[in-house]
């Protein structure tokens, strides 16, 4: 189990290349799906006869990682990849936030729905890679659109707070049940996957930053995004050797989900004061 588990949340995490005129953030989704599905292995899926199987931190992680990406690939179809609202979506981005819209737990096999083979999670993130590499080149030879422009990014913003508040939203549900002692099953499963969701946030929210330069220095976003950055990289680098869930005001264990929603929200509203910034 050793040899496969890996909860990878390097925060210094960059693509190997970033080509002239291409997007950082794009780049940085494209580093993170080739990491997790190909270096790291994709283990969300793994049938019962793979080591993977068993395991439990890794996969949600992962899964909450790809959740992101799917999420900014979202907007760059809706938002950033198109020049209006009534201008034609990109197919590559279109294409690529479709097929990561797909279950992270499919093998080769799905005998719930047929017995003939089926396409794997992997495969499908493996071509909305592709897809995401192919918009990004078209967009350094100048053949496709990325809007640097302030309602863009302001959309953008408001659309992964939404996110951000839905998640928060799942941490307090089962905040509720919290017990004394603190230690569930289920309590690790959304940890971790809040983990990977807010680490992906992190990276590519960076790198966002790069894109949107001149927006950043004119609208003199800088003291507040560092600061929003810092709180999603504290959430991120969250590391228990158990997560225990126990009362926010409990006396004997701590509660490690009420500490990752205090940042989560923490980052969601300093986003929230980002976006104030770019309506003046």
């Amino acid at each position: 189990m050793i040899i496969v588990h890996k909860v990878d949340d390097d925060p210094d995490f960059k693509p190997s290349s970033i080509k002239v005129g291409g997007s950082h953030a794009v780049s940085m989704a494209i580093a993170l799906i080739d990491r997790e599905v190909n270096s790291n292995s994709w283990v969300a899926n793994d049938p019962f006869f793979m080591p993977g199987y068993v395991l439990d931190n890794m996969p949600n992680y992962q899964q909450g990682i790809i959740y992101a990406v799917s999420r900014f690939a979202l907007e760059m179809t809706d938002q950033i990849g198109r020049s209006r609202g009534s201008s034609e979506v990109d197919k590559d981005l279109d294409k690529a936030s479709g097929l990561l819209k797909y279950p992270g737990t499919t093998w080769i096999f799905d005998f719930s729905t047929s017995i003939v083979p089926t396409a794997s999670s992997e495969s499908q993130y493996r071509a909305a890679q592709r897809s995401l590499f192919s918009y990004n080149q078209r967009l350094a030879n100048g053949d496709a659109k990325f809007e640097r422009r302030a309602d863009n990014l302001q959309g953008t913003l408001l659309r992964f707070t939404a996110d951000l508040g839905s998640n928060s939203a799942v941490i307090d549900d089962h905040l509720a049940k919290a017990g004394q002692w603190g230690i569930d099953t289920k309590a690790d499963d959304i940890f971790y996957s809040a983990k990977g969701r807010l680490y992906a946030y992190y990276l590519i929210l960076r790198d966002l930053g790069k894109d949107f330069e001149s927006v950043n220095k004119t609208k003199e976003l800088s003291p507040s995004w560092l600061l929003m950055l810092a709180s999603l990289k504290q959430a991120a680098s969250m590391d228990p050797l158990v997560v225990v869930n126990g009362k926010p005001d409990g006396f004997i264990g701590p509660s490690h989900l009420a500490a990752l929603g205090f940042y989560l929200l923490r980052a969601r509203t300093q986003l929230r004061e980002i976006i104030n910034i770019l309506q003046k």
